[in-house]
């Protein structure tokens, strides 16, 4: 099977096959992270740029680690260091760019849907690396590709995804590429975090935690994004923590081989207490290794991969 899209956007516009294929190529890819020199000449001569417009440490890093590990050439670019800062819109800013002939252009923007925007305006290849409070497929993809390796299918399993359900682009991602490949999805959280009719994109809603981990075969934590709430939606972070917050304890109703995710960065002590984090059901630091790998397939498929083998 060839991957035959332009741009990597969204969880919904890739079909399970297409999942699948991102997540195969990133298990081959996986090795070359292991390797005593991490790198292979697959994509030489090839150039990625990233632009994005938020911070971001995990992502960030691991795009450009990716590019590296496959030999291309990676540029960074942030907003504050961009003509924007002069006000040059988004869209000339990223034409200026696409006239550089990059292979592909990674953003990660604070608004919905620019990266869709850019792709339709520009030839080159868009990886979206979250935008705003809608997507970030490449988590998803990471995510999926972690259980995949511990459960071997994804198909019947209960994934728990608990916190911040509204200000939350992987909540979102999730629900679509989890719901793909089988699993069913349960929602949890404050009343103040979960938006109304989220049921629609496939999972279902729960206000108590305890109910929500009962039986989970996956159970995602996320982090309470204050910098995208306009008002306080909870009283106190020792409140939250005591209802919504993973312990031990709590864990207890999970299934006994239950793995414990989260996207980062951790807010240790409120949303997932330390013990848990770093407990032995915890497969948070794979989650950040397997981003390598599967940010180098969607480099490999985009740019290269079997439509431009015989160039490699």
């Amino acid at each position: 099977m060839q991957f035959e899209k332009k741009d990597i956007l969204d969880m919904e516009s890739l079909s399970a096959d297409e999942i699948n294929l991102i997540l195969d190529t990133a298990d081959k890819m996986k090795e070359i992270s292991d390797r005593s020199i991490k790198k292979v000449p697959t994509l030489r001569g090839k150039t990625m740029v990233l632009f994005f417009y938020e911070p971001s440490t995990r992502t960030r890093l691991s795009f450009d680690i990716a590019a590296k590990r496959l030999s291309a050439d990676s540029l960074s670019l942030s907003a504050t260091a961009s003509s924007t800062v002069k006000g040059e819109t988004l869209v000339d800013t990223a034409r200026n760019l696409e006239a550089m002939r990059p292979d592909v252009i990674v953003i990660r923007h604070p608004m919905a849907g620019a990266p869709h925007m850019i792709a339709k305006m520009v030839s080159t290849s868009v990886i979206n690396a979250g935008d705003g409070m809608h997507a970030h497929p490449s988590q998803s993809l990471l995510d999926i590709m972690t259980v995949r390796e511990k459960k071997g299918s994804l198909d019947g399993l209960r994934v728990a995804i608990i916190g911040d359900i509204s200000h939350s682009r992987v909540a979102r991602s999730n629900i679509a590429g989890f719901s793909k490949l089988g699993a069913n999805v349960i929602l949890s959280g404050p009343p103040t975090m979960i938006p109304k009719g989220i049921e629609a994109l496939g999972a279902s809603v729960v206000y108590n935690i305890n109910d929500a981990i009962s039986g989970a075969d996956v159970v995602m934590m996320l982090r309470i994004q204050k910098e995208r709430q306009k008002s306080f939606l909870f009283p106190s972070e020792r409140e939250y923590a005591r209802f919504y917050g993973l312990s031990a304890d709590k864990l207890k109703n999970a299934k006994e081989d239950v793995l414990i995710m989260h996207p980062g960065p951790l807010n240790r002590g409120v949303e997932i207490a330390p013990d848990v984090a770093d407990g032995p059901h915890s497969i948070i630091l794979e989650q950040v290794t397997n981003g390598v790998a599967i940010r180098m397939a969607m480099f490999y498929l985009l740019s290269g991969g079997v439509r431009n083998a015989d160039d490699n």
